[in-house]
């Protein structure tokens, strides 16, 4: 029942909070090395992203995703944090413009221009291992 728990959180945010029509389900869930990183509480899933590793060795951050009655919590920091400290290589994702300054404060950079994807606002960002 996780997995369903977890694409509902997903659609949830995404399709439905974001107004966001896309194909949710792209197959890359089921990659062997894709992993899904979630914190639950007490009716399920609060907050969530995915690791996907990409050609070329960089892992890829998508579908950062908390609740709407959680957020403001630091979930999505505690995820990210995990990620750093258990991810070897560089980190890439597409970041929602509005929340570009947090992911800089999280040791991400601005790796090229603000594109338009699905109707929403993004930034490709980049995060080079430091060790910690």
């Amino acid at each position: 029942m996780t997995f369903h728990d977890l694409l509902r959180l997903r659609i949830d945010v995404f399709v439905v909070e974001q107004e966001c029509a896309y194909a949710e389900l792209d197959g890359r869930d089921t990659e062997p090395d894709t992993r899904h990183i979630w914190l639950d509480g007490t009716s399920g899933p609060m907050a969530y992203l995915r690791v996907l590793v990409e050609p070329g060795g960089a892992s890829r951050i998508g579908r950062v995703a908390t609740l709407a009655a959680a957020r403001g919590n630091g979930l999505a920091g505690v995820l990210l944090d995990h990620v750093h400290a258990t991810t070897p290589d560089p980190l890439v994702m597409d970041a929602q413009t509005y929340l570009v300054p947090w992911y800089t404060s999280m040791g991400y950079q601005r790796s090229g221009p603000e594109f338009i994807e699905d109707g929403i606002a993004h930034v490709p960002m980049t995060r080079e291992p430091t060790g910690d």
